[in-house]
């Protein structure tokens, strides 16, 4: 069975699902994801309910995110 370093399975997720994103809004070419990622070793469940509620709390901060597509008009 082959082995894949953790970036290559993360950039393959990242393509695939940009594509498929940018198929069904018909935005084709338009960047979906920010071009980096950070994987981090969560340690506790205090930590893990930390980082829980900025992914869930942070999408009501997109409008204003220099990451946003729309914000470079």
């Amino acid at each position: 069975m082959a082995r894949h370093p953790l970036s290559e399975i993360v950039r393959a997720f990242k393509s695939f699902s940009a594509r498929r994103i940018n198929e069904l809004r018909k935005t084709q070419g338009i960047p979906v994801w920010q071009r980096n990622y950070y994987e981090h070793i969560i340690r506790d469940d205090e930590e893990h309910n930390r980082i829980h509620l900025y992914i869930e709390s942070n999408p009501v901060n997109w409008l204003e995110d220099n990451e946003n597509p729309e914000m470079k008009k």
